[in-house]
């Protein structure tokens, strides 16, 4: 069984960071040791929220403990989501060292969470510049999505080509994958949910249906990020992994908008996570 450390938001009500990654990793055979950043009563889409940013302390004591009993060589992955604070950025990344001494073969997954374009960034001060400056040299992948992508590349994206010339940048800083979870307004067509994927190797591209929610359901981006990897874990090639995610995220995409819900509806979807119906394919597309 393969072990993530999971380092991200944790809501009670409803899903997002955590509670949005770990189920669906756990479905997969993947044991999620989850470490939040932030404790809330619900997300912030809400409008209100009551809860708090974990102080950065317990990041290096909860990793410390776990080293402590002797379990911290069997973490295959640390992957990092939602950040509190721009000091989080730092414990994080000691984590990571931490882990990778003991086993090198660990990998680090930064889904560096921003923000939307419609929302804008909506990170702690600091935060942006501790992911651009910190955790993309060190990460093995990045999930971004179209604002994160134009804000940790630098470059404007308005269009696939811009979208492919900014996955490539991105490559270039040190990460081995990129995904960018949703191109929206840069995507090809804009009556699909097209995502790509970048490697050494070329840019992929994979469209799915475009479900027309009332309010977009929140915790999409954490959902996929966690299938990526969960996949990636259990031996999948980065394309295979990509397609699987793809069709899994669809399908929970699909139960979710048939059901009218604006939470993620995981539990209900459970058996599709496990085993996605959905069948679309990714086009090499550079």
């Amino acid at each position: 069984m393969k072990n993530v450390l999971s380092i991200q938001s944790h809501v009670v009500f409803g899903y997002a960071g955590n509670k949005s990654a770990t189920f669906p990793m756990q479905l997969n055979g993947i044991d999620v040791w989850a470490l939040n950043t932030v404790q809330f009563s619900n997300h912030t889409q809400y409008g209100k929220w009551t809860g708090m940013v974990i102080p950065k302390e317990q990041i290096g004591e909860i990793v410390r403990g776990i080293d402590e009993i002797g379990e911290l060589a069997k973490c295959d992955a640390i992957y990092s989501g939602y950040i509190g604070s721009a000091e989080q950025v730092d414990e994080i990344i000691k984590a990571y060292h931490k882990i990778k001494s003991i086993n090198p073969n660990a990998l680090y997954l930064c889904d560096p969470v921003m923000g939307s374009p419609e929302k804008g960034c909506v990170v702690a001060a600091g935060v942006k510049e501790g992911l651009m400056n910190i955790a993309i040299p060190q990460a093995d992948i990045m999930t971004p999505n179209l604002l994160e992508l134009r804000e940790l590349s630098g470059l404007a994206v308005e269009n696939i080509d811009q979208a492919i010339a900014a996955v490539k940048h991105l490559l270039a800083k040190g990460p081995k994958i990129v995904v960018v979870k949703h191109l929206g307004s840069a995507g090809r067509d804009e009556n699909k949910f097209e995502m790509l994927m970048a490697t050494q190797d070329g840019v992929w591209s994979l469209m799915r249906p475009l479900y027309p929610f009332t309010k977009q359901p929140v915790g999409v981006g954490d959902l996929t990020a966690s299938l990526f990897l969960a996949n990636l874990l259990n031996g999948k090639s980065a394309l295979e992994a990509f397609e699987r995610m793809g069709n899994a995220v669809n399908d929970v995409m699909s139960i979710t908008h048939q059901l009218n819900s604006y939470e993620l509806q995981l539990i209900e979807a459970r058996h599709v996570i496990m085993n996605p119906i959905s069948d679309y394919k990714a086009e090499k597309i550079a």
